[in-house]
């Protein structure tokens, strides 16, 4: 048998803390890649499936002198997301060179989305039966669908965009709401985010679907776009699903302001507990609800601009 080069670590966790544990794992594991892996239920009109359960969030540690101290530190990561949130402990497994690539691949399905969406990685192969596919590397951590609060702020896009609007993504990540607002048949997207890596990845998903050029992508937030420094300043629809606590920061820099009279504003990243804050907040600045929508403790509203 071949010497292991590869430690695998996962843990399985609720789809609230998924992309949470995603995120830490990619600061340690190979190029950042980090796979996740969730039942699937079928019926005889699903060819995809209907993901249901807990998920497995898995990477691989490369075997060399420094894997020790590498393991240390990510378990010391993982013990302060656990502060905020109780976790398991992670479990651990040896992978032979030649396995480790499609094992991460392998576990890693389309996930349809509200009623015309379908979120998959780039190798997959399948019959999207009508649906919109939105493809997303995995090997970026943060949005790739799975999070109850991405999912959220799919459905109501796919609910509120019309066909010949324009789009603005505060906090883009992967950019995956920017890229599905293009597919839903937005003509552009800004999409901007102060992580330089997440920046890196939205260019990457963009050019991956084909949208690029429909998709203005930079450093930045509200206060950067309403001081002109991109293409667009004010559109129907601006989308944030950021923490409520950065949300609440937005809107005092202006966040209300990108939204044009009659437009949505759509929010996610929200806990229940904060939803009624935000929306007060958002009252005063002249945003009236329109829907609210809930998975498991997490919530998103859609706010109209009067």
């Amino acid at each position: 048998m071949a010497e292991p080069r590869w430690l695998e670590v996962s843990l399985t966790v609720d789809e609230e803390l998924a992309e949470a544990v995603a995120e830490v794992l990619s600061r340690f594991t190979t190029q950042g890649g980090v796979a996740m892996e969730q039942a699937v239920t079928y019926d005889v009109y699903e060819v995809e499936g209907q993901p249901v359960g807990p998920i497995r969030v898995f990477g691989y540690l490369v075997v060399d002198a420094h894997l020790e101290e590498v393991r240390q530190r990510l378990e010391e990561a993982l013990w302060h997301l656990g502060q905020i949130q109780p976790l398991p402990s992670p479990t651990y497994r040896w992978v032979e060179d030649q396995d480790w690539m499609e094992a991460w691949k392998q576990h890693y399905h389309p996930l349809p989305i509200g009623e015309r969406l379908l979120v998959a990685p780039p190798w997959a192969e399948f019959d999207p039966q009508g649906r919109v596919v939105v493809r997303i590397d995995p090997s970026m951590a943060f949005g790739t669908g799975t999070h109850p609060s991405t999912q959220l702020s799919l459905e109501l896009l796919e609910h509120y965009l019309q066909p010949g609007q324009e789009v603005i993504d505060v906090g883009c990540g992967s950019g995956i709401l920017a890229i599905a607002a293009i597919k839903l048949r937005a003509t552009r997207a800004l999409a901007v985010d102060i992580d330089q890596a997440a920046v890196r990845a939205t260019e990457e998903n963009a050019h991956l679907n084909d949208v690029a050029s429909q998709i203005e992508v930079g450093l930045g937030s509200v206060r950067e776009i309403l001081q002109g420094r991109f293409s667009l300043r004010r559109t129907p629809i601006v989308l944030a699903n950021i923490l409520a606590p950065v949300i609440k920061a937005l809107f005092e820099d202006g966040l209300a302001d990108l939204v044009i009279p009659g437009g949505v504003l759509i929010l996610s990243g929200l806990l229940q507990e904060q939803a009624t804050e935000i929306e007060h907040v958002a009252k005063t600045k002249k945003l009236t609800p329109l829907e609210q929508r809930t998975s498991g403790d997490w919530v998103a509203l859609a706010l109209r601009k009067v």
